[in-house]
């Protein structure tokens, strides 16, 4: 028998409208969402069904409501019995994650994230961070061509490696767009310019890692129930203080989503359940290989047919 892990979505991944379905149906799911109204201090429930999605953008918003989504599915799940060998998520969704693996409680993890995108949003003034998705460049290839870059001074750095043929890069406005410019030098066919509000995942971030340590040091954080592949390492923390300490790192370091996903398929994972808004991880999973089964749970329909399939 194979095993099942749980992975969940980060940023990018959010819609308006996303778990209202469970929200009015599961009565575990709407604890999750009206509880962070009460943390948050304003109506987050009222913004991830209605929106504006202008609103739900904006990075301080998006995390807690992704958040609250995916553990608001979680929920939904866990009272059907499923439970996974191992967990992952992709940068914000390890928050998720770790909430699944019993390390914080949805109301801990709320609050963090607020915070966390607080500290993001803040930590480069608008318009001087970008990133853009690098698709079909060769990795090393691309690490050696952003730190020529870096070193004449224009700061680009790799910040997801999420599947073969799509890397992320991160840095200055400026940095950024001469990598993107040469990436054919990298074996790259192309970047795109991504819609974020500041270059997550590269050392300008440093001053919002430092701010979340602080904050993170107010969080009890409980022994993993399950093994959590962590972004920086791909590997399983070990313990609550290794799994704070790489959450303040992975707030500048890259995400190695593709190395992670490897790695549980290496352990014998191949069943993968995205959990939350959208279906980013999906494809990017089977991008990395086809072989594995996949399922989504971003509906409460898509929890009825995982019931049906037993």
């Amino acid at each position: 028998m194979g095993k099942i892990a749980f992975v969940f979505p980060g940023q990018g991944a959010q819609s308006v409208g996303m778990a209202k379905d469970v929200y009015e149906s599961i009565p575990s799911s709407r604890k999750v969402i009206d509880q962070a109204d009460k943390i948050l201090g304003f109506s987050l429930s009222s913004m991830m069904f209605e929106g504006p999605e202008q609103e739900l953008k904006q990075t301080y918003n998006t995390q807690p409501a992704l958040l609250t989504a995916s553990v608001a599915y979680l929920e939904a799940l866990r009272e059907k019995g499923i439970s996974p060998d191992y967990v992952a998520g992709h940068s914000l969704g390890e928050y998720s994650a770790l909430v699944a693996a019993d390390v914080m409680t949805p109301a801990e993890a709320v609050a963090v994230v607020r915070a966390r995108g607080e500290f993001m949003e803040q930590a480069v003034p608008g318009g001087q961070g970008a990133m853009a998705a690098v698709l079909g460049a060769d990795r090393e290839a691309l690490s050696g061509l952003c730190a020529g870059i870096t070193s004449e001074g224009k700061p680009v750095e790799l910040a997801n490696i999420n599947c073969p043929g799509q890397i992320v890069i991160s840095g200055t406005a400026e940095g950024v767009a001469a990598a993107s410019e040469r990436v054919k030098e990298a074996g790259g066919k192309r970047a795109i310019p991504l819609e974020v509000s500041g270059p997550f995942h590269s050392s300008l971030m440093r001053s919002a890692a430092e701010r979340l340590e602080v904050k993170l040091k107010e969080v009890k954080l409980a022994e993993p129930s399950v093994p959590v592949v962590a972004n920086v390492t791909a590997r399983p923390a070990s313990d609550s203080g290794q799994i704070r300490s790489l959450l303040v790192e992975q707030v500048y370091s890259p995400v190695l989503w593709q190395d992670s996903v490897e790695w549980m398929i290496g352990e014998g994972v191949d069943v993968f359940v995205e959990i939350g808004p959208g279906s980013v991880l999906t494809g990017l999973i089977k991008k990395i290989d086809k072989n594995v089964k996949l399922v989504n749970i971003n509906s409460l329909d898509s929890i009825r047919e995982l019931e049906a399939l037993g």
